[in-house]
């Protein structure tokens, strides 16, 4: 992970500019140059030449900045009556985010106004610095540390913060009654390896949407050590936003292991995962468990952990449909957390817009001792290998939502559990190398069966070792059904359990599957 804290980013990004007025800045007028618009061909021409050229180093900020600490920082604070783009009375208002602390590289942010692209200047006028003081002015050609849009997201006459772009090449975005808590990035490098490559944007460019407009593109450029990149996003807020992307990365140098719209989030504590019982919250995770959509059009499901040591799991596939980080405990009750509000967390779905081949959804998870540290990454992993020379040109859709009920069309796992191998009160002895997976199936097409359940089966299988019991019984709580499965392995040795339920030939869920360790 990168030394970005969660608490840095959250806290920052918490602060929405609601009830934003008045106009924007003065602006200065573009130098002489190209008549031609602005576009994304323009950002591709950038990104192919900066890769011919050897990467720089970001260039070193005032001392100032550097010793920022994080209060200090977080003092500081865009003037809300400063936004650009809000100037006819457009839907959207930029801001801008200060350099200094642990963002400590400079991102040009540029307007576009009739096809031609401006930059922003610095100025410290943009800024209420609160209580942090400098004793020199800043530099005029400072820059910034990234952006973030506002937009009347829940309330016609507030403006929510709907998108934040903030550190290497991380941005978060949200829908209606959302909190922010899972994020996305342009592309992973070495994703839980050592070192992992953070590729950061390194100049952005706004279009100035119409009037009336209900979506706003976003160019960026992308630059790391192996790779640049050209980025196009399309934001349409709503109840679930969507961000469309279009990039064509541009690699230096060969890349062993490239990830494709990396997801990175949150899970601490969950009911699957209780190692950690100090605290009075039960639950604390901002996602609990990877969704993906096979090429072959199963639907599998991982429940999330927060492991001992770092874990990466890999699916491999053909053409995948899709996959997502989701936050499926919708429950106060589980989080009891009234400042964090967990359970407004969103969850986001990743659909590649054309084929992406074979490869593999890989799932980083590393420890954690408490719930500040983003400690999961989900990525798309192709198997072609990235080479100088050779462009990398894809498309997808990202959907920021509270419910990805939809998508599937079959009943999901709602919970996991485990516990020994045996029933409860039983004096029967617990078998070195065992343990009881308990799993809640609810929705689709389960609670027609609550009356003859016998009509219902469990399907499960293990890579390793031998399960020794299984069961399967109707939950009138959820109106599903309630299966375990115990499994016997030599101590020391690892497994992927896998478990769905079906009637005849009929598959009526998703695949649950679960990797478990013996020690």
């Amino acid at each position: 992970m990168p030394d970005l804290t969660r608490r840095a980013v959250a806290t920052l990004l918490a602060v929405a500019g609601a009830g934003l007025a008045g106009t924007g800045p003065g602006r200065a007028q573009p130098t002489s140059g190209p008549t031609s618009r602005f576009g994304f061909d323009e950002v591709q021409r950038r990104a192919r030449e900066l890769a011919a050229a050897p990467y720089q180093s970001a260039p070193a900020l005032p001392e100032a900045l550097q010793k920022l600490e994080f209060d200090a920082w977080r003092d500081i604070r865009f003037k809300q009556d400063k936004f650009f783009l809000g100037a006819n009375n457009g839907p959207f208002r930029l801001q801008t985010f200060h350099l200094g602390h642990l963002y400590r590289r400079p991102v040009t942010v540029n307007i576009i106004r009739d096809g031609i692209a401006t930059p922003i200047p610095y100025s410290a006028s943009l800024f209420d610095y609160g209580r942090t003081k400098f004793e020199k002015p800043l530099p005029v050609n400072l820059g910034f540390a990234g952006f973030r849009l506002h937009y009347p997201l829940n309330d016609p006459k507030v403006y929510d913060e709907v998108i934040a772009f903030l550190g290497a090449s991380y941005f978060r975005f949200l829908g209606r009654g959302q909190r922010y808590g899972i994020s996305a990035r342009g592309v992973a490098v070495n994703a839980g390896g050592e070192p992992e490559e953070f590729p950061h944007f390194h100049e952005v460019w706004v279009e100035t949407p119409d009037q009336n407009a209900d979506r706003c593109v976003i160019y960026a450029l992308l630059d790391g050590e192996s790779l640049t990149g050209a980025y196009r996003f399309e934001l349409a807020p709503g109840v679930d936003s969507v961000l469309d992307v279009s990039v064509v990365l541009y690699p230096r140098r060969a890349i062993p292991k490239l990830g494709i719209s990396p997801l990175t989030s949150m899970f601490f504590v969950g009911e699957n995962d209780r190692r950690f019982t100090g605290d009075y919250r039960p639950e604390l995770h901002d996602s609990d468990g990877l969704l993906i959509h096979s090429g072959t059009g199963e639907w599998i499901w991982r429940p999330l952990r927060n492991p001992t040591k770092p874990e990466i799991s890999a699916f491999m596939d053909k053409d995948i449909r899709g996959f997502g980080l989701v936050q499926r405990d919708r429950a106060f009750e589980h989080y009891q957390d009234l400042d964090l509000n967990y359970e407004q967390r969103p969850s986001y779905w990743v659909e590649p817009r054309e084929g992406w081949g074979e490869g593999r959804i890989e799932l980083v998870e590393l420890p954690t001792s408490d719930e500040s540290n983003d400690n999961i990454v989900a990525s798309w992993v192709p198997n072609a290998p990235v080479e100088p020379g050779k462009p990398v040109s894809l498309s997808y859709r990202i959907v920021s939502s509270l419910d990805l009920r939809r998508l599937s069309p079959n009943a999901r796992v709602i919970n996991t559990y485990q516990t020994q191998a045996r029933a409860l009160g039983s004096q029967e002895p617990v078998m070195a190398g065992s343990r009881r997976f308990i799993v809640d199936f609810a929705a689709g097409e389960l609670r027609y069966f609550q009356a003859e359940p016998n009509l219902v089966e469990l399907v499960p299988t293990t890579t390793n070792g031998k399960i020794t019991r299984s069961f399967l019984v109707p939950n009138p709580q959820t109106g599903g059904f309630r299966a375990a499965l115990d499994i016997a392995l030599e101590p020391g040795q690892s497994t992927d359990l896998r478990a769905f339920l079906r009637s005849g030939t009929r598959t009526l869920t998703e695949t649950w599957t679960y990797p478990w360790r013996a020690d």
